[in-house]
């Protein structure tokens, strides 16, 4: 049973920690790239598997599909993403990223690894393995996906 010391501990540090980090601020990310979080990880889902379904790409973020029409919009608009009909479905969309948004993608991932490795590095050498493996528990907890 959860005690409610360890849920307000655990929501006291879980909310400084969205502070720090930034995870609050709606147009940058917490690793300072200037856009909002949510084309950051719709950046990250596009690039990851090259070419992604657009319902795919709803799924992944957990987001409405309006909402992810008007993020692919914007990502379109700044050159960084390229929308194409799916060829075994007329209405599916293919979504595939632009060569900007690559470099873009690209961009991103290093700001946010140097962030993290900059993290990290605050860390106590012997504790840093199991704030790892409490940041997944923690993501595994979360996922509330059958």
């Amino acid at each position: 049973m959860v005690e409610g010391d360890d849920v307000g501990a655990a929501q006291d540090a879980l909310m400084r920690f969205v502070r720090d980090f930034g995870l609050h601020q709606p147009d940058r990310t917490p690793c300072g790239q200037p856009l909002p979080v949510s084309e950051a990880h719709a950046m990250v889902e596009i690039a990851r598997e090259g070419r992604l379904r657009q319902v795919e790409l709803t799924r992944r973020l957990r987001l409405e599909k309006s909402t992810v029409s008007r993020l692919v919009t914007i990502l379109e608009r700044r050159g960084w993403v390229r929308r194409q009909a799916a060829g075994d479905d007329g209405r599916g969309i293919l979504l595939e990223l632009t060569e900007a948004g690559h470099t873009a993608a690209a961009r991103q991932a290093d700001a946010r690894r140097d962030r993290l490795t900059a993290l990290l590095a605050r860390i106590p050498d012997d504790q840093r393995a199991a704030v790892v493996l409490a940041l997944q528990t923690l993501a595994e907890a979360a996922d509330e996906r059958p």
